[in-house]
């Protein structure tokens, strides 16, 4: 706070004060009053008020230098109203109130939208469970007629029970605390997991899968993980090269403090320039801009997602034209801060 900012906004009574001594003094001179009465009155007026203007500003621009000082320490500025005391003077208790109220009226709205969003999630969960029942019914008609039409209906109901899949997991993926179980899992019954849910396409598409060196054990969630290698091996038969057979291969390799699954493929890569921006959510690139890809830009934002959720690091190294691997990087400490 300014004082010479301080002193305009006390302009009206700085000028209210000077006509009120103008006018004594006229009242002094029309009668026989001493010298020193006529002194004396505007003088000590003057110092009075120019004592209670320098205590007034003070004590505001402690106030307020605090309530500045405070909310830039905050990382939550609505918290304001809860840290500050209350101030002596009256401007700054309306202050405090109208914080008040503001915060209440924030907070009300957030759980209001809270509600809503979670009203929305239970739903959402709802109706992708509901459709896994006549997804699974399809598939085991599909199963009994067997024929090149099922076939190709068979394909297309995967690329739908995987979009569910997916949806179900982005709807949890902000709360995977509420729905996670950490303990010791076997990195080789993960990966037969995730082989055994892809076996049909692997099949029917002649994919070569090599998993080796998968004998360790990391402290994680099998189910979250296990989806996330599943959309790292979509990922791979989506961008598979059209004339040369698909190799997907999984293995492990101890470090000092971690242990790091590989996911490698010979797909068809990504540009150089792209690889940096391949987690960001929407972003589909030059890939997925192809008619034939559809590429939603989800699956690989909600992989890094996820691994953040479960402290887990996700990396990503590829080379155009030539293939793309994928580090899983698991810390060793049995306990995982989520």
């Amino acid at each position: 706070m300014n004082f010479r900012e301080f002193l305009k906004d006390k302009l009206i009574t700085i000028n209210l004060l000077i006509f009120g001594i103008i006018t004594i003094e006229i009242f002094l001179a029309i009668y026989p009053v001493g010298n020193f009465i006529k002194i004396y009155i505007p003088v000590i007026l003057i110092i009075l008020y120019t004592i209670g203007i320098i205590i007034e500003y003070f004590v505001k621009k402690h106030f307020y230098k605090n309530l500045l000082d405070a909310l830039d320490e905050l990382d939550d500025k609505y918290l304001i109203a809860e840290i500050i005391s209350t101030p002596s003077f009256e401007e700054g208790k309306i202050l405090k109130q109208i914080l008040e109220q503001t915060n209440k009226s924030m907070l009300e709205n957030v759980n209001n939208y809270k509600y809503l969003m979670e009203d929305y999630k239970e739903y959402i969960e709802l109706w992708i469970h509901e459709i896994k029942l006549p997804i699974s019914a399809s598939k085991m008609i599909v199963e009994n007629n067997k024929n090149s039409i099922t076939k190709s209906i068979d394909e297309e109901l995967n690329k739908v029970e995987n979009y569910t899949e997916q949806a179900l997991f982005y709807a949890r993926s902000n709360t995977v605390e509420k729905d996670y179980y950490i303990k010791k899992t076997s990195l080789k019954d993960i990966a037969n997991e995730c082989i055994k849910k892809n076996k049909n396409i692997f099949i029917q598409e002649k994919i070569l899968v090599n998993l080796h060196d998968l004998e360790k054990d990391v402290n994680t969630d099998s189910k979250w993980i296990c989806f996330i290698i599943n959309q790292l091996i979509q990922n791979s038969i989506k961008y598979r090269k059209n004339n040369k057979k698909l190799e997907i291969e999984m293995y492990s390799k101890l470090g000092k403090e971690n242990v790091i699954l590989h996911i490698k493929d010979n797909g068809i890569g990504i540009p150089k320039g792209e690889i940096t921006r391949v987690f960001e959510k929407g972003f589909t690139g030059t890939n997925g801009r192809e008619s034939n890809k559809k590429s939603t830009g989800i699956g690989l934002y909600l992989c890094k997602k996820l691994c953040d959720k479960l402290g887990i690091s996700i990396e990503l190294n590829s080379v155009q034209n030539e293939g793309t691997e994928i580090r899983l990087v698991f810390p060793q400490s049995s306990y995982i801060n989520m």
